[in-house]
């Protein structure tokens, strides 16, 4: 809906993107040769080259403005959260085509000119973005295709539409007021608008305040009253919005599909399906192959010290659930003696731990125990990135006690996390650390990934709760 609706904005914002990559490039291109802060050295170039490198500059932007969602509704957010995302857009596209005219032959560009263009596509992108924003709510102010909303429906789930769609006023909703099933309730306000009359009153509300859109946002217990509403409708035009009050129950990449021609609301669905099934898996082998490589003399290393300093085996196999519940054994060095557990039972590790030996102690701290694991993402068991897998005899306690924990078993378990990167490991909080986990899942995309992968090579792999 907000894109049907919020068309003329998101159109204006194309447009004079566009206009701002021709335009920077042009500047960068005169100031370079015709302007000359810095001498020149091979002459001026012919500008048709220049003029002819403006495609495959603006289907790069255009790529990268779609990975980024730059066009995607705010939600909220603030302005600056656009602005930083047009820096990102620029940074991205001008590093990929300085990685592509390696393979051009036949002539070079001048780094002088990519370097002002950035800083000039960078400046009039957010300039023209700031520029539409303020000349679209200028024409809203002054009542330009602004469309009426009443919402029938005057208890939470009526109140959270209303606060979705002020949330948005670049798609030109104007509120006019509620619609309710209690009599008693008429004529108080809710928040900044009142309840205007019943449901028997929609006509004549309809007509009284030139009503273009109608959404419906009835609780379950008023369901049964859906059908009366309905049936004040047969002989008015306004466009009707069923808003179905499941927003408690949605979760996970929930949302509304179709299957010929048949609603479908999607309440839990993990966000690995089609293409992103087979990237995610191909990174993962890909990038794994690479860390066992690069990490296997520490890795040998670490089996010789712990052959050296105690019997037993030097792999320890624990029972790990991830992905739909599937059960697994997930690798680790043995960092504790053999019969660790043969008295405590099931225990998280805790601190100053006396079941870990000498070398498991710096082990633990240093993360270097779980190392094996790239062998769980290689084979499939894992991935590099995703919630950390808990043991089966914990989730079973967990699942009854925390709210939303089995979500996190939408999505493959990981040798890393968002959890991880922001200090939610080992014995720390449970609530924080599936907060994080399902924002995870929530936000999913390769681009997310690489930053936590980046991130943990960043803060490295100590951390004080690693005992």
């Amino acid at each position: 809906m907000l894109k049907k609706h919020g068309q003329l904005y998101f159109s204006s914002l194309f447009f004079s993107d566009t206009l701002a990559i021709v335009l920077a490039w042009f500047l960068a291109y005169t100031i370079r040769f015709k302007v000359q802060f810095f001498p020149l050295v091979h002459g001026i170039p012919d500008s048709t080259i220049y003029q002819i490198a403006l495609i495959p500059i603006w289907v790069v932007f255009l790529i990268n403005v779609k990975i980024f969602d730059l066009y995607q509704p705010l939600q909220g957010k603030s302005r600056l959260t656009q602005y930083f995302t047009i820096i990102k857009v620029t940074i991205v596209s001008v590093l990929m085509l300085t990685a592509l005219t390696f393979f051009y032959r036949d002539g070079s560009f001048s780094r002088i000119v990519v370097v002002y263009f950035w800083f000039l596509v960078t400046i009039l992108m957010i300039l023209s973005h700031w520029i539409a924003r303020r000349l679209l709510l200028a024409a809203r102010e002054r009542g330009y295709r602004l469309q009426n909303v009443l919402i029938a429906g005057d208890g939470e789930l009526g109140q959270l539409v209303v606060d979705k769609i002020n949330l948005h006023p670049e798609i030109g909703f104007s509120i006019v007021g509620y619609l309710t099933g209690e009599k008693e309730n008429v004529g108080i306000s809710r928040g900044d608008y009142k309840v205007l009359g019943e449901y028997k009153d929609l006509s004549r509300l309809i007509k009284e305040n030139d009503v273009d859109q109608l959404f419906i946002a009835l609780s379950m217990k008023e369901h049964d009253r859906l059908e009366n509403v309905l049936a004040f409708l047969e002989k008015e035009t306004v466009d009707v919005k069923v808003v179905p009050d499941l927003l408690r129950y949605m979760n996970i990449q929930s949302g509304v599909e179709e299957l010929d021609g048949m609603p479908i609301v999607n309440l839990a669905e993990s966000p690995l399906y089609g293409w992103n099934v087979i990237v995610k898996r191909l990174s993962d082998v890909v990038l794994s192959s690479l860390a066992i490589l690069a990490a296997s003399p520490i890795m040998l290393l670490v089996l010789i010290l712990i052959k050296l300093e105690s019997k037993g085996p030097v792999f320890y196999r624990q029972e790990r659930m991830g992905l739909d519940q599937n059960v697994f054994s997930m690798l680790k060095f043995r960092s504790m003696k053999v019969d660790a557990e043969d008295q405590s039972g099931p225990v998280w590790a805790r601190e100053n731990d006396d079941r870990r030996t000498r070398l498991g102690t710096f082990l633990r701290s240093t993360s270097l125990d779980e190392l094996p694991q790239l062998f769980n993402v290689f084979i499939g068991d894992m991935s590099l990135v995703g919630p950390r897998p808990e043991r089966p005899v914990f989730i079973d306690e967990f699942k009854q006690s925390i709210p939303n924990y089995m979500l996190r078993l939408k999505m493959k378990a990981g040798l890393t996390g968002w959890a991880q990167v922001n200090g939610w490991r080992g014995n720390t909080s449970l609530e924080r650390r599936i907060e994080c986990d399902l924002y995870y899942i929530k936000n999913w995309s390769m681009l997310f990934d690489i930053k936590i992968i980046f991130m943990t090579v960043w803060k490295g792999f100590v951390n004080r709760h690693a005992y």
